[in-house]
């Protein structure tokens, strides 16, 4: 099932991304790449799962 995913990141930054991105996505703010392409679902690198949407 696809979910949006809203993410913190260490810069303090919160984005809403989609749980199965399939490239890499940055922070808006900070630019550090908070995911990375994991087949099916995005793997979080960087940052913190806040809500499940």
């Amino acid at each position: 099932m696809s979910k949006f995913l809203r993410i913190k990141c260490k810069c303090g930054n919160i984005q809403t991304i989609f749980g199965n991105a399939s490239t890499l996505v940055k922070c808006l703010v900070c630019n550090t790449a908070l995911t990375k392409a994991g087949g099916s679902r995005a793997e979080i690198i960087n940052g913190k799962v806040i809500k499940v949407l």
